[in-house]
């Protein structure tokens, strides 16, 4: 009873009955024709090609800069990254890491100014960076008309220029990182181990940087602001270090996520994707005052589990094609659940 009540507390009871919702859905599944195999397939790409976004989130929560909201400005230099890939037409890995070479840089700058504006906002740090998200989007969306990309590809046909809206990835680097050493079990149960691997790197890089000297700093400004000035850290340097560490995980998330589900999304596509991500951290048991590996895995697994069962199971119940609406209501529930944390622990 002792080990059942420990867990508890240290699980905490969203996640057991978010949990046990979904465990519910997968046994459910299988009576009302819906393949447990395909399923949970795709409950493991989806989980793939968003761990990298959620796990975005730590490096800023850490350092006391809150949940990053402002996520986009790091997708946005990743799409850049992909978009210079496409137009110089390399494919297979080495167009990923072009595609990554280019984008690092790019969010390594946009992340430098971004973390000097929150600097200047301390305490407002998640308001300002849902108005950088929103408005890096829209001016994105003037550029995406404008930057000189050539390729027939990519451009607008009857124009001849300006990026069209969707993008495909097909034929240059489409599932390059997710095929290394994917495998295969029967017709439909598909392991993308590339993603996996990937994404088990950079958490294994996040562990040791954490462990650092400058990871231990940061860690301890996020916590004891105090302390870390009287102990010589420069307070803005860290928070500013985190919030480049965490675009640059944006830039890099968003590439691995178009190279499994196949298209570049400009314009708009990016203006929502920071709640997801923001979301997945807090179910897992994050707050916007700490975070860890375990808060990101567990929580891609529940909230990517919950989006890809919900509207099969209940679609196939009710025998109905309301899919697409079950998927947003589930989504936008759950973010909101999210926020209602952050704005309960901002009161």
């Amino acid at each position: 009873m002792n080990r059942v009540r420990e867990f508890i507390e240290h699980a905490g009871w969203p996640r057991i009955i978010i949990g046990l919702f979904l465990l519910s859905l997968f046994i459910i599944a299988p009576f009302v024709g819906v393949r447990v195999d395909v399923s949970i397939s795709d409950t493991l790409v989806r989980f793939g090609m968003n761990g990298v976004m959620v796990l975005a989130m730590v490096p800023m929560v850490i350092s006391g800069c809150g949940l990053n909201f402002g996520l986009p400005l790091g997708i946005i230099a990743g799409l850049l990254g992909a978009v210079t890939s496409i137009e110089i037409g390399v494919k297979g890995i080495p167009g990923v890491l072009t595609a990554m070479a280019v984008a690092i840089p790019i969010a390594v700058v946009l992340g430098w100014g971004y973390g000097l504006l929150l600097n200047r906002v301390k305490g407002s740090e998640m308001m300002i960076a849902t108005y950088v998200g929103f408005s890096s989007v829209a001016f994105m969306c003037i550029m995406w008309l404008v930057l000189p990309f050539r390729s027939p590809n990519m451009v607008w046909g009857y124009a001849g220029k300006g990026l069209r809206t969707t993008i495909a990835v097909e034929g240059y680097w489409h599932q390059a990182i997710s095929d290394i050493g994917s495998f295969q079990i029967g017709e439909f149960f598909y392991v993308p181990t590339g993603m996996f691997l990937f994404f088990a790197l950079l958490c294994t890089f996040m562990w040791f940087f954490m462990r650092t000297r400058t990871g231990t700093a940061m860690a301890t400004v996020g916590s004891n602001p105090e302390y870390a000035r009287a102990s010589g850290v420069n307070i803005d340097r860290m928070r500013t270090t985190s919030v480049i560490l965490s675009t640059v995980l944006g830039a890099i998330g968003i590439i691995v996520y178009e190279q499994s589900f196949g298209f570049i999304q400009l314009y708009m596509g990016p203006f929502y994707m920071a709640f997801p991500a923001v979301s997945a951290v807090l179910i897992g048991g994050a707050s916007v005052h700490k975070a860890t590996i375990v808060n990101v895995i567990v929580g891609t697994i529940l909230f990517q589990g919950i989006l890809t069962m919900t509207p099969s199971v209940i679609n196939s119940m009710i025998q109905t094609d309301m899919s697409e609406v079950i998927r947003i209501i589930v989504s936008n529930g759950m973010i909101l659940y999210a926020l209602t944390r952050v704005l309960k622990v901002k009161l």
